[in-house]
């Protein structure tokens, strides 16, 4: 038997892999990541993802998702899920904490030709680093400190995000979660130790296991899935990296084999590429949402609403039109009119996401509620709007020096007047706005902490987190033990 296995470490050894997998795995493997910016941003990152886990925990819909994958399942000594008393082996802690961090559309985002919230991988990393960090203290090794889980997370963000400057998933009906599951595999794969053929063999497998249809994400179809995807595509990332490192084998032209290849079978034959060297640049560029929860192709217009909010709100019944001047992306996938059925269905519109602030001057999760969604002034803001493409912002939009998200807005009203028009082309969490942005990430993460754990036990978690270096220097089952929920 013993053999048999050496003859197929032999054989993995030798397998020529498609170039493209054998570049991610060079990159996760070997690296150094040497960005004193990448880092800064990282940390936002981190506190960021964990505070929008901890805010979707008021949300039913997503805590009767969470625990072990059947009553009883769990793993004492496990991976913590933050903000519940939750052990669970790392699989399903994936799925947890994945789901958590992405339910509410309020983690990072990142725009290019695909388009996706690389903090999704956070999901595997935290899970696995929690697990084997224990382990590995346990029999008197050395845990993972939370700068790995940094670097981890700025290698997953790359993979991610470098992936969908050139290859558009969304343009032959995939889901974006495919590049999630294809990171957090390459970077899984290295953390549990594993060799370049490991790691290529665990990214072969993570191309050819299907990739999520988008049709959660659109009418008529649009529903919760698209809030649990992502916890799913880091729980199966996290299963084919331990199935890698325990010897199985891999497909060396997983992306390329004429017929049977991913890029014949889903892509149209259209050839996957990396369209810069790897290195920092997504986590140096990444986009934080920061005031409201919003699709981020929205997040400028609904500052724009705010900003038109005291001027309109007495006035609503003067109203003939309200126009709203965007770039193609948006309207390709937000541009929505019609019955919206739920949360996740309002969450991915660009009309109503203006309406709520027009209305309001503000946006919260709550918002896309059933309760706060039966306002009828919503739809009939809805039914005044007026949706259309400015070139200059869809060019701008995939500008590699601008990467800009632009909206515009205007009223006109029943006597031939209009307001000003609104125009705001950089949202507050883009990297033109980081010194205005940071501290507001800051301000989120503390309130979001709050929403979960009393003053002590709050205070605790923000003295020990909010202190960079010494964050950076924790260990990792220090920092999941200061968010668990006691009984």
């Amino acid at each position: 038997m013993s053999g048999h296995h050496d003859a197929l470490e032999q054989a993995e050894k030798e397998l020529n892999y498609d170039p493209l997998i054998g570049e991610l795995a060079d990159y996760v493997l070997e690296a150094s990541i040497l960005s004193e910016e990448a880092y800064r941003i990282a940390y936002h990152v981190l506190l960021d993802s964990l505070g929008t886990a901890l805010l979707a925990l008021r949300f039913p819909a997503c805590t009767k998702l969470l625990g072990p994958v059947v009553p009883g399942a769990e793993l004492p000594g496990g991976a913590r899920v933050p903000g519940t008393s939750y052990e669970l082996e790392p699989v399903q802690a994936a799925f947890n904490i994945g789901a958590m961090i992405r339910w509410l559309d309020y983690n990072d985002t990142w725009l290019a030709a695909e388009w996706g919230h690389p903090s999704d991988n956070l999901g595997a990393i935290l899970a696995l680093a929690d697990y084997l960090s224990r382990a590995r203290v346990e029999s008197g090794a050395a845990s993972f400190t939370v700068h790995d889980v940094l670097t981890y997370a700025i290698k997953a963000h790359e993979i991610q995000g470098v992936l969908a400057l050139g290859n558009s998933l969304n343009r032959v009906g995939l889901d974006h979660v495919h590049l999630v599951k294809v990171a957090s595999t390459a970077v899984a794969a290295a953390m549990l130790g594993g060799t370049k053929a490991q790691v290529c063999s665990a990214i072969s497998n993570a191309w050819i296991d299907g990739a999520s249809l988008r049709t959660y994400r659109h009418a008529p179809n649009a529903g919760s899935r698209k809030s649990w995807a992502a916890g799913d595509a880091t729980s199966r990332a996290v299963r084919l990296a331990l199935m890698a490192v325990q010897g199985e084998m891999g497909y060396g032209t997983a992306l390329s084999a004429p017929t049977w290849g991913f890029q014949d079978v889903l892509f149209r034959g259209n050839p996957l590429t990396l369209a810069r060297p790897l290195g920092s640049y997504v986590m140096e560029n990444i986009l934080f949402k920061i005031s409201f929860p919003a699709e981020f192709h929205a997040q400028t217009a609904v500052e724009c609403a705010f900003d038109l909010h005291p001027e309109v709100v007495g006035r609503l019944d003067d109203i003939q039109e309200i126009t709203i001047t965007t770039h193609e992306s948006a309207m390709r996938i937000i541009d929505k009119r019609g019955l919206l059925h739920n949360p996740a269905d309002r969450d991915h519109c660009l009309q109503y996401m203006v309406a709520v602030g027009l209305l309001y001057g503000t946006l919260k999760a709550e918002h896309y509620e059933d309760e706060a969604a039966g306002d009828p002034a919503i739809d009939w803001l809805r039914s005044l709007m007026t949706v259309k493409e400015d070139e200059r912002y869809s060019r701008d939009y995939l500008d590699p020096d601008k990467r800009s998200i632009a909206n515009a807005l205007q009223i006109t009203y029943k006597d031939g007047s209009h307001s000003r028009q609104v125009v705001c082309e950089y949202p507050i969490g883009h990297r033109r706005r980081r010194e205005e942005g940071l501290p507001k990430v800051i301000d989120k993460y503390k309130a979001n902490v709050e929403s979960r754990f009393d003053g002590e036990h709050a205070e605790r978690i923000l003295g020990a987190t909010l202190n960079v270096e010494g964050l950076s220097a924790m260990a990792v089952p220090d920092l999941m033990a200061l968010f668990v929920l006691s009984d």
